[in-house]
């Protein structure tokens, strides 16, 4: 593994959310080039900086690294809003992928 891939990944994730460079940047709280900076070449994030990335792209450091984690970034955001649910409204949504699981 080496810079490109992270490079790569950052632009594979942020094309999945569906959020433009100049967009992410800003969300961020950078200059509107910073993640362009990052996926040309021309910069590393920090260690904080990447972490804020990987919350930003609703993933986690272990699903960024991983290659064939194709649904990581959805099996993230799915728990994200399933601890917002009741209880009762969770267990709905339970049932329904049990049954969508047996399909």
């Amino acid at each position: 593994m080496n810079t490109t891939f992270i490079r790569e990944r950052i632009t594979e994730l942020r094309l999945k959310k569906g959020v433009s460079e100049h967009r992410m940047s800003m969300d961020l709280g950078h200059a509107r080039s910073y993640i362009h900076s990052i996926v040309s070449g021309r910069t590393l994030p920090s260690m904080n900086e990447f972490l804020a990335i990987c919350d930003y792209l609703e993933t986690t450091p272990e699903q960024f690294f991983n290659e064939e984690s194709c649904e990581g970034v959805l099996l993230t955001r799915l728990g994200k809003y399933a601890r917002q649910l009741s209880e009762k409204d969770l267990a709905y949504v339970t049932s329904l992928a049990e049954r969508l699981a047996r399909q």
